[in-house]
């Protein structure tokens, strides 16, 4: 078992010994269980390369051929598994290229790793003209990254890449970005290989709980509505919603979180017709943007949140209950408190048969997508990876297209970056090998020749 699966664990320091800042480093990354590096070598980046080849830590690499490429194949292999995993690019141009992978990473809370490096140390940031050179390249990717680090010496190779591990997974999620200057990498120094960072936990606050409870437990017509971040509480979301009959609403990144052809799942169009009935929603996971900001809320409406970032809920306004931390822990205890409350159930039954009905009479006529869907559902197993994209296609499946379990839909989200998928379909199946991986194309998203 590897750190990822366990976040928390350690391991022994090892004796002091002479190696380079590449050597470190790639010792670090197989310490916090790194299993691949997407990555497309240059110059700068040659002894980090030679690294990983002279290692015996059984971690693969990829070559991409394209640093845009590199970044969403890294992107697709996390969004799929849940785990980090890493991209390795030169500076400039290469930073640069992925970037845009770097930007959707941060709006999915998706922690993968970006290594870029960097000219001569002495020279950075001087304009000299370097090839690949870049102003403030660490301060451009800190727009686009949750942690960013500059390695300086041999010694700060390890701790970068132990911290950068520690603040993907902890709290709210999202990526990280580590760069070391071309004769920086080849250093070489004696010192001792730190454990591996412990990820930060964030406590539940059985308070919240209990009033979230007692909200819900006194509801009519409640609603869930999930996203990304429930990826890992199906179970539970899935118990939730069965015991206060709600219906969870899921589009883009939290379709699979509640199986689509569960009796109680919805989709956007059918949510927004039910909205008007709604008392209580429970927002896990998502920004419930739509929701609050443009579907409109009203004094009859009480929102209840479970989100890791502490901006979340209030970023529209004030929820009545605000629960910051793991969507799986605390959808677990919200249950248990339910659970122990007794209630009478909603009745939604009527609502459901009724949008339901309404929704698919509207879809019967989109064609050519819904045939094109339901042959591509026939074809993929059920546990297959189908990726969407800017197109037609893409709009239709976010509504329409049958997703069974979570992360088995890859969507880029509310960045929604045209030309995304094919890449990420690259990194999904790397990280998922054996099982079917489709990604749609065309209609003004990315073409394969």
């Amino acid at each position: 078992m590897n750190a990822l699966s366990q976040p928390g664990s350690t391991k022994s320091e090892q004796p002091a010994a002479e190696t380079s800042t590449a050597d470190a480093v790639v010792s670090a990354l197989a310490a916090n269980g790194a299993e691949i590096v997407f990555g497309l070598p240059g110059l700068q980046s040659d002894p980090l390369f030679d690294a990983l080849y002279r290692s015996n830590t059984g971690i693969r690499v990829i070559h991409p051929r394209h640093e845009q490429t590199c970044g969403y194949m890294a992107l697709g292999a996390t969004i799929s598994t849940g785990r980090p995993y890493v991209s390795s690019v030169v500076p400039g141009p290469g930073v640069a290229n992925s970037s845009a992978a770097m930007l959707t990473a941060e709006a999915m809370c998706a922690p993968v790793l970006t290594i870029g490096s960097q000219i001569p140390h002495a020279d950075i940031d001087k304009g000299h003209g370097h090839l690949h050179e870049m102003r403030d390249q660490i301060g451009f990717a800190s727009h686009v990254n949750k942690f960013t680090r500059q390695i300086t010496s041999p010694k700060e190779g390890p701790k970068a890449v132990n911290d950068a591990f520690a603040a993907m997974l902890s709290g709210k999620a999202g990526p990280a970005y580590i760069e070391c200057a071309f004769d920086v990498w080849a250093k070489r120094a004696d010192f001792k290989m730190e454990p591996v960072a412990d990820r930060v936990s964030q406590q539940i606050d059985l308070r919240q709980v209990q009033a979230a409870a007692a909200i819900a437990l006194r509801s009519r017509h409640p609603m869930i509505v999930v996203g990304g971040g429930a990826l890992d509480a199906s179970v539970e979301v899935t118990r939730l919603a069965e015991l206060l009959d709600a219906p969870v609403l899921s589009y883009r990144r939290g379709r699979g979180v509640i199986p689509t052809n569960h009796p109680l799942a919805i989709n956007m169009p059918v949510g927004h017709r039910l909205w008007p009935k709604v008392d209580v929603v429970i927002g896990i996971g998502t920004r419930l943007f739509a929701q609050e900001k443009q579907w409109g809320l009203d004094e009859n409406i009480k929102v209840i949140r479970i989100d890791t970032d502490p901006a979340a809920p209030g970023r529209f306004m004030k929820p009545a209950v605000a629960m910051v931390g793991d969507a799986k822990h605390y959808t677990a205890a919200l249950v248990a408190a339910i659970e122990n409350g007794g209630m009478e159930k909603a009745d939604w039954s009527s609502d459901l048969f009724e949008h339901r009905a309404w929704f698919d009479d509207k879809y019967s006529r989109l064609e050519p997508q819904k045939s094109y869907l339901e042959a591509i559902r026939r074809a993929l197993p059920d546990d297959g990876i189908f990726v969407d994209e800017v197109t037609q296609m893409g709009f239709a499946s976010r509504l329409a297209f049958p997703v069974y379990s979570p992360r088995t839909f890859l969507s880029a989200g509310f960045q929604d970056n045209l030309g995304w998928g094919y890449g990420t379909a690259l990194g999904a199946q790397a990280a998922n090998p054996g099982r079917p991986v489709l990604s749609i194309a065309g209609d003004g998203g990315s073409y394969i020749r």
